[in-house]
């Protein structure tokens, strides 16, 4: 097995499509062969629903238990106690406990990389490593770009989601400056996306304008539809959902890009 790469998709806005692209890139890598790992790094859950566990609340063993652990300097969970399986991807939930940990890493030390600290522990079994981050900017988001390679950035199509993309990239600038020198920006993806409409066209072009001299912005756009919307419903991915749809396609295209670019 190669090195593995660790991404981490975020935006600190909600309703982006972080946990779609999440799931859809990480069942896509597995479907070329790659060995993936995808992190439910959100209290709300959302990305664990969509895995097909409708009630994250009652797992007994999720990132808040590894990540209080990590923090006590211990690590004596085993991985097949966290480790459960979708769809040919190994994937680790979450649930609302999780957000406890905002509070306990306030006043640690090095509580920065406590994430990366754990996921060293497993990178050596992987290709990828995906980590699905909350909408903030809080210390879990931040451990997240401690410990990743790159950054993933879904944008929606609309006006008001792309006045947060400064703030973001100030961010993972800060973090890459201060912390973790490796970090760099996989690219941008442009999400819920309207061919029809003008005004998604504009926005496309905007963020391209303004962003395509520095950062990739990625040929796959994906498309408005009400079905990637189901998949976290019906708890399946969705190549598995709408297997022949725009979508899935837009986002195999993803996965191939992601795959060209090392």
């Amino acid at each position: 097995m190669g090195k593995c790469k660790i991404i981490a998709v975020c935006n600190q806005k909600g309703g982006t499509g972080k946990t779609t692209s999440s799931v859809s890139l990480s069942v896509g890598l597995a479907k070329m062969g790659k060995k993936v790992l995808v992190l439910d790094n959100d209290p709300q859950g959302s990305l664990t629903i969509s895995m097909g566990y409708q009630q994250p609340d009652e797992i007994k063993t999720t990132m808040f238990n590894i990540m209080q652990q990590m923090i006590e300097r211990k690590l004596i969970l085993k991985p097949e106690e966290y480790i459960l399986r979708s769809e040919d991807v190994d994937f680790i939930p979450s649930n609302t406990r999780l957000s406890l940990i905002e509070f306990s890493l306030v006043n640690i030390m090095n509580r920065e990389n406590k994430l990366k600290m754990f996921l060293n522990t497993l990178r050596d079994q992987y290709d990828f490593i995906i980590i699905d981050c909350g909408p903030s900017l809080g210390m879990l988001t931040i451990n997240a770009l401690v410990a990743a390679d790159s950054v993933i950035i879904p944008v929606q199509a609309s006006f008001l989601a792309t006045k947060g993309l400064e703030a973001l990239l100030e961010s993972i600038s800060n973090v890459k400056m201060e912390i973790n020198p490796q970090l760099k920006i996989e690219g941008i993806l442009v999400t819920m996306y309207d061919a029809r409409t003008n005004f998604s066209k504009d926005i496309a072009e905007f963020i391209t304008d303004n962003y395509g001299s520095h950062i990739r912005i990625y040929k796959s756009y994906i498309p408005m539809s009400v079905k990637a919307g189901e998949t976290t419903i019906t708890g399946k991915s969705i190549h598995t959902y709408n297997k022949n749809g725009k979508v899935a396609e837009s986002y195999m295209n993803l996965v191939k890009e992601v795959l060209e670019n090392g």
